[in-house]
This record gives structure tokens, sequence and C-alpha cells, in this order.
């Protein structure tokens, strides 16, 4: 069914497509009488405006595109209910796109979002992400880029993070505290910053409470979905390592893994192995025993990342200049049964 357009109103009404639309737009020098005759017959035939005719005109599309490595996911949920919430304030939408950790899909994404015209893009970049000329594409579009949780540290953009190396040190210097002194680590793929920043974070610990580190007692989860990879370390480590008596895992569901392993082969958690899990997923206050992890904030990431985007996109269009922001969000420890 063909959309109904402008000039097929004015044809009908015997008056100009000018006309029509400044009484559409409730424009003061068109006539009371006018205004209800062409909003009568816009409603009669189903008339809605052309979004794009709109765009070309006010340079605005009122939709940001967000781009994360994946959808199933606690955290990411949280992120985006409160990037969700941010843009319903504001009367826009969000192209929400997955690119699955993959970062050919990545470039893809971008260059769809670019061609839809989005006012400003919000990222978590993919576990493949090695190179930045495709965000650099972005900003060379002057389109506004607000990176958050796995970000560029050297693209020039405003970015929304935690301290990932101190929220990793806090969790391991806790495990010593406790009395663990053979603590593993089960840390992420090698390229994502905050997969680096918390393995960094579990190695200045050890080395701050003079215990050396050990290199055969960090284990690489990089596998989607992170739960198997849990598994099969945790079986891994227990042959390998009887001695270890922690393990720190970089995220929770690769510590529901490991929970899942020791439950089955008859390992008392804490008392043989305590579990330190990352993010405060729901999950984790539902198995048994209750996963101890590092509190992550979701749903204020996602807010304030959306913040900081619509704070740039009126900046550039009122043309002023933006000055990026690096913004570090606190994460505290919740103490479970686990540890």
């Amino acid at each position: 069914m063909k959309d109904t357009t402008l000039k097929e109103i004015a044809t009908k009404l015997g008056i100009s497509i000018t006309t029509v639309s400044k009484a559409l737009k409730n424009y003061p020098d068109v006539s009371a009488k006018t205004k209800q005759a062409v909003i009568d017959l816009a409603q009669n035939l189903h008339y809605t405006p052309n979004s794009f005719a709109v765009n070309l005109r006010t340079k605005e599309s009122k939709t940001i595109g967000l781009i994360i490595p994946t959808l199933v996911h606690d955290f990411f949920s949280n992120v985006i209910q409160g990037i969700l919430e941010e843009a319903e304030k504001r009367d826009y939408l969000v192209i929400i796109l997955q690119s699955n950790e993959k970062f050919e899909f990545e470039k893809k994404q971008i260059d769809l979002l670019l061609n839809k015209r989005v006012d400003g893009i919000l990222m978590s970049l993919s576990n493949e992400t090695d190179e930045f000329e495709h965000l650099k594409t972005i900003l060379s579009h002057n389109t506004p880029l607000v990176l958050f949780d796995k970000i560029a540290k050297l693209v020039n953009c405003s970015k929304v993070t935690i301290n990932d190396r101190k929220a990793a040190y806090d969790a391991v210097s806790y495990l010593i505290k406790k009395g663990y002194k053979k603590i593993a680590h089960f840390r992420g793929s090698y390229l994502p910053q905050n997969s680096i920043d918390r393995f960094l974070g579990y190695k200045k610990a050890l080395e701050d409470n003079n215990i050396a580190y050990d290199s055969s007692l960090v284990f690489v989860c990089e596998n989607n979905p992170d739960f198997e990879d849990g598994y099969a370390n945790a079986k891994k480590v227990v042959n390998e390592h009887p001695e270890i008596d922690a393990i720190f895992a970089v995220t929770d569901l690769v510590a529901v893994g490991i929970i899942k392993y020791c439950n089955e082969v008859g390992i008392a958690i804490p008392t043989q192995i305590a579990v330190l899990g990352f993010s405060n997923w729901f999950m984790s206050s539902v198995i048994s025993p209750k996963l101890s992890t590092i509190d992550q904030p979701g749903f204020e990431i996602g807010r304030k990342s959306a913040s900081i985007l619509f704070d740039e996109i009126n900046l550039k269009k009122n043309n002023l200049p933006v000055v990026f922001q690096s913004i570090e969000l606190e994460t505290s420890i919740i103490e479970r049964e686990s540890t």
C-alpha cells in the first residue's frame, strides 16, 4: 500500500503543498478552517510524515546506535536498560546491534548505522577488535561516539568504564586476607582492555602480598559461552594443581562453570576452593553456594554513557566544542557463600 504524500492532500484540497505542511505544523499564518481540513484529511488518508525528509531538513534522525558483543548477558542487559531509560527521556529511539564478539561483523554494523544517519553511537568492543580504523571512521563523519566497558584507549572519544585493574586487585587482596594463598586466575581473551586490566590487577595483588606469580595458574577463557570455559578449566586446574585453594574468575558466568564442576566432583566450596566472580549477575545470588563477586554497575554505565552521548549530540547541533570525558564508576565486593 502506497504512503500518502503532502502532494495528494494538497491536490484533494486545492491548496499548495507548503500550506499543507504549515497546517500540519500548526503555523499561525494558516487559518483555523484550513488547518482543520488538512488534519481531517491527513487522518482519513492515514498520512505519516516522511521521517527521512524530516531528517534532511532538521539534520537529526532522533535515533542512536548501540553495538554490544552479546545480548544474552546479564551485564549488557542492565547496560541496555540504562541506555533506553535515558533515550526515552530525550525522545530518542535506540537501534541495538550485536557484534557476537566478531570484529568483521562490528565493522559492518558501524557502516549500517552511519548509513542510517544515526545521531550518535554507543559501543562496547568485541573480543576480536585489535585495530580501530572503523572507530576513527565514525569520528571522521563527525558522529559522536562513546565507548563503554570494552574500550580502545587509543581512540579519542568519551569513555565510561570501571577501574578493572583496581577491582581485580581488591578482589585478590580480599582472598589473600581471608587466608587463601594459592590463587588461580581464569582470565578473559588477550585482546580486550578489561580482560588485560583484570589480569594485571590479579598479578599486582599477588606481588604486593609477597606471593610469587605463577603463570601456570592462569587459564584463558575466550570461547562462548564462558560457562563452558569455566567448567573445562576448573577440571584442568584441579587435575594439574590440586594445591590451589581459590580461583578468581574474569566473569560470573566463568565462575558458575567452576562451581558446577566442583559441585559435581565433591569439592567443597569455600573450604577446599574459594571462588570469586566479577560483575554480580542475577544468577550469582541464586546458585548454590551463592557466588561472591565484584559488583559492576551495568545500569549506571549505560545511563551515564547515553547521557554523555546526548550532551555531545546537542553540542554538535549548536556548533559548540566537545570536550571528551573519561568516566570511571566505582565497584565493590559482594561477599557471599563461595568465599
